[in-house]
């Protein structure tokens, strides 16, 4: 008896402990695979496309595009250049040219061939290219071509040239509901409305594109500056008196 309880209890303890081994092992898998689930589910996987992740820039782009921007003189037949209002027009339109609203164009000048006017539109085109001149446009940047109109009897003198122009997105999309979002990501519309006004305030749509070239420093300073720095002197310029700063003591 002393014999077979001696040789059975082990062998009852060995059953138990190997299928309380089992039992653990396989709770401790699965207990390990739901946490690498866990984890796994857990991981903000990088999405390049979704508008979840996206900057607000890229997810409402602003759209720059080339647009003609026209002007029209009407010079009638026997007129001899153009009128005191008919030049200021011009004198505007191409400062408006300068100020930075070109897109990197010319300026076109089309005026009309074999019409009635065609003498008179002749002369306007002289003063106007006279104009732009003596606004500093080189010959190079200005273009003149001619046009038939057979419909008009007295057709216009055009000018034209190539801007940028900046068009915002549209706003107003409420499509998600935050509530259920369990991502917690952002809404579809958050920073719409900046780029929209961006696209609306911007003075010089061509700057959405990249940045203006540098205006090359003075060579005569450049030399001045350069020389002083092989000399190990300081390149500061020298102040008059008035303009120094004179901070008083307190009394």
């Amino acid at each position: 008896m002393t014999n077979t309880t001696l040789t059975t209890v082990p062998v009852v303890n060995r059953t138990m402990r190997t299928s309380g081994g089992l039992t653990g092992a396989m709770l401790i898998v699965s207990a390990t695979a739901l946490l690498l689930a866990g984890c796994k589910s857990a991981e903000i996987v990088p999405q390049v496309a979704g508008w979840s992740v996206a900057d607000p820039s890229q997810r409402h782009p602003i759209l720059v595009s080339q647009r003609p921007s026209n002007m029209s003189l009407r010079v009638a037949r026997g007129s001899v250049g153009m009128s005191p209002h008919q030049k200021a027009q011009v004198i505007d339109f191409v400062t408006r040219f300068r100020a930075g609203d070109s897109g990197n164009s010319k300026l076109v000048i089309s005026a009309p061939s074999g019409a009635p006017n065609e003498v008179a539109a002749m002369q306007a085109v002289a003063e106007i290219r006279h104009l732009m001149r003596e606004g500093g446009f080189s010959d190079s940047s200005i273009t003149v071509e001619a046009y038939h109109e057979d419909r008009d009897p007295q057709p216009p003198i055009r000018i034209s040239y190539l801007r940028y122009v900046a068009e915002g997105p549209q706003c107003g999309r409420w499509t998600t509901n935050l509530a259920d979002e369990q991502s917690n990501n952002e809404r579809s519309n958050f920073g719409c409305a900046n780029q929209r006004n961006l696209a609306a305030h911007i003075s010089n749509p061509a700057d959405l594109l990249g940045p203006r070239a540098s205006t090359p420093a003075p060579g005569e300073r450049r030399d001045v500056v350069f020389g002083k720095y092989i000399k190990g002197e300081s390149t500061i310029s020298q102040k008059q008196q008035d303009e120094r700063v004179v901070v008083k003591g307190a009394n």
